[in-house]
């Protein structure tokens, strides 16, 4: 198998320096080229034809966002954005996903040079995964009237702080923020579920992430902080670099924040949340997996299934990787798969019903 191609795009020298050097202790990986900023970085992939590019978003002449608007309109290669975890690129890396980018890769908190080897491993598997990735179509656009989480009637906002009597937790990697951008403004405000989520993303990303969804939800959208109250009409995120986990008491269901190790590569894992679900809720627990790099989450599947719950995944067709719905789909851990397109009526239908959708 040939090389994958790639091509780093930053205004930093000290970037285009150092990210050549850190993927070239890959065999699987051959830097083509290097610009300074998204006009060079056009010309560049029109000269060198490169299979991926890592990207900068916060550049001179042409940002990231519009490079990767102009690849999208050229049927052009896909990008791997590199970040930092100030909150001004955090904002900027969201919207880089939102335009079409494969995935982001957070740059080192420290000295950059001193630090860059931290993200070899992450930034490498990316590429790849971004090189045998296809384009995705893009899901059917959003109604066009979502009330803003401050006009939820009251009778919903009571059932924020009501005791969960069941649950979706979902799992979901690379493709994720985008897929959620469409599954969850379209839940109701009185969805009667709980919901939780494992989204893999770095430290620092996950709040933003959340306060983007909430502004666009019916229901009320965060990031999970030790002890929220698990309940109808609420979704909890949880935090880059933390496992998030379930427990029930006399009060309801509290969420619990972990800084155990990370499982099979991951924290937050799915796994992780999945399994602990399984243990609370039983058949009142709805699994889904949706589009990600790896493995995460079929484990922790098959123990919603073991315990009578209902499991979902993603199908094939509108993942942007479908390795996570794969993996649970061919260890048996999977009941029903769904196309993202369907998810939102399926789930209402499921848990209007109050049952199982045949």
């Amino acid at each position: 198998m040939s090389a994958v191609r790639v091509l780093v795009v930053d205004d930093s020298a000290l970037m285009r320096r150092l990210v050549p050097q850190l993927l070239s202790g890959d065999p699987g990986i051959e830097v083509v080229g290097t610009a300074m900023d998204g006009v060079h970085a056009l010309r560049k992939v029109a000269a060198l034809a490169p299979d991926v590019l890592t990207l900068d978003v916060d550049m001179p002449r042409m940002d990231g966002i519009e490079t990767l608007r102009a690849l999208r309109e050229a049927n052009g290669p896909p990008a791997v954005v590199l970040s930092s975890l100030t909150r001004r690129d955090a904002d900027l890396a969201f919207r880089a996903l939102a335009a079409g980018a494969f995935d982001v890769v957070a740059k080192p908190h420290a000295a950059i040079s001193t630090h860059i080897h931290e993200i070899a491993a992450e930034l490498v598997a990316k590429i790849k995964a971004a090189a045998g990735a296809r384009a995705v179509a893009l899901a059917p656009p959003l109604p066009a009237a979502v009330p803003a989480p401050s006009a939820v009637p009251a009778t919903a906002a009571g059932r924020q702080r009501a005791a969960a009597e069941r649950v979706l937790a979902i799992g979901v990697s690379t493709g994720g923020p985008n897929a959620l951008t469409y599954l969850l403004p379209q839940l109701p405000a009185d969805f009667p579920a709980a919901t939780l989520v494992v989204q893999h993303l770095p430290p620092g990303f996950t709040a933003m992430f959340a306060a983007r969804l909430n502004a666009a939800s019916r229901l009320e959208v965060r990031e999970a902080r030790d002890g929220d109250l698990v309940g109808p009409g609420r979704v909890l995120i949880a935090p880059g670099d933390r496992h998030l986990r379930v427990t029930r008491g006399a009060l309801g269901a509290i969420a619990v924040l972990s800084d155990a190790p990370p499982a099979r590569g991951h924290r937050p894992s799915a796994d992780v949340l999945f399994a602990s679900v399984a243990e609370e809720f039983g058949a009142a627990a709805t699994g889904l997996i949706m589009t990600g790099m790896g493995d995460d989450g079929a484990a922790g599947l098959a123990r919603i299934r073991q315990r009578g719950g209902r499991t979902l995944a993603q199908d094939e067709r509108s993942c942007v990787v479908f390795g996570m719905p794969r993996a649970a789909i061919e260890s048996g851990a999977v009941d029903e798969v769904v196309a993202l397109a369907e998810l939102p009526r399926y789930l209402r239908r499921h848990y209007e019903q109050g049952r199982e959708v045949a």
